[in-house]
């Protein structure tokens, strides 16, 4: 099974007949403004999943699923329904102003699952945390809650396919209830530091590395640029990198593009 890595929590997860994409989302660099995943790759997808609505994660979805005419699973609040539509937040739209129809969407409630084709999906709690990102001479603050666009639809993934298993945490902070998810891929975001806290950091990843004993791990979501900003995540991850191995696990530090197999 192969694992290619675009930045951000961008991945696809692909075994010659199955194309997972998770979190198809786009750069906000001023100088890179583009799809996350190439769009070369959206027709032959099949299997499309959102973490939640912000738009580094959700941006090209409705796109994706058209290109693709893939599934789609995401959280339970990602969705609603409306005259028999499912609608998700619009990837584009302000705040939560504008919900569009997607087809053939799965909406999970944590800790269910969907069986599409042989890929088995499963939801994992995640909580994305609160957002501090400077623009200019004033500063960003987003809290994530009922009735906001930050972090809406907050869900983490395990995907089993082929009988391997993978788990995608999303942007979320440290959880306990992780514990003994034992994956043998896990994917998991190390760039919460400072202000930041979003997500969990270097120090908090290590630790839900030890709560979720995977074989191999990639970090993600750190050293990620915002507009003119270079880097709103940083993250150590040759230090990442070092404390897991001690534990015994493989880690797969991941440039865009990269590939691993499992």
């Amino acid at each position: 099974m192969k694992i290619r890595h675009f930045l951000y929590n961008s991945f696809l997860i692909e075994d010659g007949k199955n194309k997972i994409a998770i979190d198809p989302g786009q750069y906000f660099s001023a100088f890179n403004f583009r799809s996350l995943i190439p769009k070369t790759e959206w027709e032959s997808i099949t299997h499309l999943l959102i973490t939640h609505g912000d738009p580094d994660h959700h941006w090209q979805s409705d796109r994706v699923a058209e290109a693709s005419n893939a599934p789609v699973v995401c959280g339970k609040d990602l969705a609603k329904v409306e005259d028999g539509k499912t609608l998700l937040v619009d990837p584009r739209g302000k705040e939560l102003t504008s919900w569009i129809p997607f087809n053939n969407v799965h909406p999970l409630d944590v800790g269910e699952s969907v069986t599409l084709g042989e890929v088995e999906i499963t939801t994992v709690r995640s909580e994305h945390g609160p957002i501090i990102v400077p623009i200019l001479w004033f500063t960003i603050k987003k809290q994530p809650g009922p009735g906001e666009r930050t972090g809406i639809g907050s869900t983490g993934f395990k995907v089993t396919l082929n009988g391997k298993s993978i788990v995608n945490l999303g942007d979320s902070i440290f959880l306990k209830e992780w514990t003994g998810l034992k994956p043998d891929l896990l994917m998991l975001p190390i760039g919460g530091m400072g202000d930041n806290t979003w997500t969990m950091d270097v120090t908090d990843a290590v630790e839900a590395v030890k709560l979720i004993a995977p074989k191999k791990v990639i970090p993600c979501h750190y050293n990620i640029p915002f507009l003119w900003i270079k880097n709103i995540a940083p993250a150590d991850d040759q230090l990442f990198k070092r404390e897991v191995e001690k534990l015994g696990v493989e880690c797969n530090i991941m440039q865009h593009g990269d590939e691993i197999e499992i």
